[in-house]
């Protein structure tokens, strides 16, 4: 768990960089929810870091833009019953969040246009359909 946030191929963020938080978690839990500290918090300034180039670092704030405070984004975790668990969940879901932003985009489409016999096929069809049901019509 402590040491560097490996998000995808070379791009790993540094100890440092995180910024953890613990406070009392919510809901269920007997009594041991009301003394331990499992809930956790997981910040990260996507602004002023170096971990990642210029480029990603514009790609994203960009595609983060909604989920940043200030430049940082947090992530909670609260779900599972001890702070170790919770601070496991919290990296992999800040990890999965920093991957899918510095993704590159998409490939564009590149237009096409069926086939003449794909289009052929496609109105046989059609007239074939149309031909079933005008005979089942009957006369009325």
């Amino acid at each position: 768990m402590p040491g560097p946030l490996h998000v995808r191929g070379s791009t790993v963020i540094p100890e440092a960089e995180l910024g953890w938080r613990f406070s009392r978690s919510s809901g269920p839990g007997g009594q041991g929810v009301n003394t331990t500290d499992s809930r956790v918090e997981l910040s990260f300034d996507v602004a002023a870091t170096t971990a990642l180039g210029p480029a990603l670092k514009a790609r994203a704030l960009e595609r983060l833009g909604a989920r940043l405070r200030d430049g940082v984004l947090t992530v909670t975790a609260s779900e599972h019953r001890s702070q170790l668990r919770n601070r496991e969940a919290a990296e992999i879901r800040l990890a999965h969040l920093i991957a899918e932003a510095i993704a590159p985009p998409p490939r564009r489409r590149r237009p096409t246009k069926p086939s003449r016999g794909s289009v052929e096929r496609r109105l046989t069809t059609k007239k074939h359909r149309s031909d079933l049901k005008r005979l089942r019509r009957g006369t009325e």
